[in-house]
């Protein structure tokens, strides 16, 4: 499915039907459901069901989607369709953030799924550049979710800096990427490279209904930081 201005998207995950409402006429880029957010939830999917017990097929993401005792949260949730998939297929325990004026969307979102979702998941307000809200959420977390959040070149920075500050030493970010403006594709780049080990994951791997030639999806983890003589003396 490509984007579309159909008011629902429907969306299998696990077994389960996600039905979720958009509204493509509003200011905010997330009252609209973005295909980065189905290609993340389709590819988690394929790999987290996988049994490897009876499967032929080794399964390289095994670690990253094992998430028992894990926590998440997600950067710009939108309409909450990624979210919603990783909470039906085993994350729990997971936050949901975006800023003040999309949260009547996702709530609205929330509340029309909650017999599949089978409980309550937390929204918090969150304005990447606020610490004390990115610091209220009680970091670090095991998963840092992000799906289409790239698109402003001047909010790259912040955006970059909320995933680190939220993302534990041995945790990863799953991001689902599209390019939606070359100045801010340019600088994110530079940016997570200085931060961030980058694993472009093969589109192959991803769910095969499901593998847009634009999009893609990438899982980042925190570089070693080196440790100076001088901090070692200290």
């Amino acid at each position: 499915m490509k984007f579309t201005d159909s008011p629902v998207i429907d969306l299998t995950v696990n077994g389960t039907k996600l039905s979720i409402q958009q509204d493509n006429g509003s200011m905010h880029v997330g009252t609209s459901v973005w295909p980065c957010s189905l290609i993340l939830s389709k590819f988690a999917e394929r790999w987290s069901t996988l049994d490897s017990s009876s499967s032929t097929t080794p399964n390289p993401y095994a670690e990253l989607f094992d998430f028992r005792r894990r926590r998440g949260v997600e950067l710009g949730t939108g309409c909450g369709v990624a979210v919603m998939a990783f909470h039906l297929l085993g994350l729990t325990e997971i936050v949901l953030t975006d800023i003040a004026p999309v949260m009547p969307a996702l709530k609205h979102n929330l509340k029309r799924n909650k017999a599949a979702l089978g409980k309550s998941l937390k929204a918090s307000v969150v304005y990447w550049n606020n610490r004390d809200q990115i610091s209220a959420l009680n970091p670090p977390f095991d998963l840092v979710i992000a799906a289409d959040v790239v698109y402003i070149e001047e909010s790259v920075g912040q955006l970059v800096t909320a995933m680190e500050l939220l993302l534990a030493d041995d945790g990863a970010v799953l991001l689902g990427y599209q390019i939606r403006s070359p100045e801010a594709d340019k600088l994110f780049w530079e940016m997570c490279d200085v931060v961030f080990r980058i694993e472009k994951v093969p589109h192959e791997h991803l769910h095969h209904e499901y593998a847009y030639e634009e999009t893609d999806v990438y899982i980042f983890r925190k570089k070693v930081k080196k440790v100076t003589e001088a901090e070692s003396e200290s």
